[in-house]
């Protein structure tokens, strides 16, 4: 049998430097680098986005794993030394996108500038950095669905690397890394044609960008056997899908909303 991929890119002494560390903070540099030419276009003052991501990406990264934690504090309950172990996988996505934007309300009333502008200006480059973050749970093999066979993800014509990656424990597993993955992929290049070729108005890229992610997330984490869950009325709800199910209902009553009552609402400048 074939060995699972070592999660542990290389040791500094005795510091071991992973590749979900690796991954996320190339997903984060990556995310930038699409960010500035954008910035530019919209003349925005590209030092507010410095002294934004300063914030935004620490806190966004303790928001994370806070969520992740509060939803599993039977475990960490138990074992607190593992709380700090972020290295080691755990953050979820939707903690990560609450301290973001929490932050960038914060940060933008203190600066007086808009925060759609700065949401839309950032939105394609935050889908794209997760779609290159969940490679970071496939080398800790997390974020995976039901058992399949090898025969299945043949199939599904994957490279050797990946099957042999989704075999856990002896069992081979649905890839619902790659499929969030490749959905935040079109994810992102959807957003740069509409952002280019549609009349938005301010405010409506990013709603786009949390409608789009959410309703591709609320099917695969369907798919999903490592999820999060909620208990409510003696029912074990999927906190992601109900999170995702929330989201499209209420950025699409958000945009007409918006669209209906917000007189002048400033076009994004394509």
């Amino acid at each position: 049998m074939t060995e699972a991929l070592n999660p542990i890119a290389f040791q500094l002494g005795g510091l071991a430097i992973h590749w979900y560390g690796i991954i996320i903070a190339s997903a984060v540099a990556i995310s930038f680098v699409i960010t500035v030419p954008e910035a530019k276009k919209q003349a925005f003052n590209f030092d507010y986005f410095i002294d934004l991501l300063i914030w935004a990406i620490p806190l966004a990264i303790v928001s994370a794993r806070i969520y992740y934690v509060a939803f599993e504090w039977s475990y960490y309950g138990a074992h607190p030394s593992e709380i700090i172990k972020i290295w080691e996988g755990g953050i979820a996505i939707y903690g990560a996108l609450i301290g973001a934007i929490v932050t960038t309300l914060i940060f933008t009333r203190l600066k007086h500038i808009s925060f759609w502008q700065v949401v839309d200006i950032a939105a394609p480059a935050l889908i794209i950095a997760q779609a290159i973050g969940r490679w970071g749970n496939f080398m800790n093999q997390e974020a995976y669905g039901e058992a399949v066979s090898r025969s299945f993800l043949e199939g599904l014509h994957l490279p050797a690397f990946i099957i042999n990656q989704m075999n856990i424990d002896g069992v081979y597993h649905q890839p619902t890394f790659l499929y969030e993955s490749l959905w935040n992929i079109v994810g992102f290049i959807v957003l740069l044609l509409i952002r280019r070729r549609l009349p938005l108005k301010r405010g409506e890229v990013f709603l786009s960008y949390v409608i789009w992610y959410s309703f591709g997330r609320f099917f695969i984490e369907g798919m999903r056997t490592d999820s999060l869950m909620l208990s409510l009325v003696g029912v074990n709800i999927r906190i992601s899908q109900l999170l995702a199910l929330i989201l499209v209902v209420g950025c699409i009553g958000l945009w007409v909303y918006r669209r209906l009552t917000t007189k002048h609402l400033p076009y994004y400048r394509n």
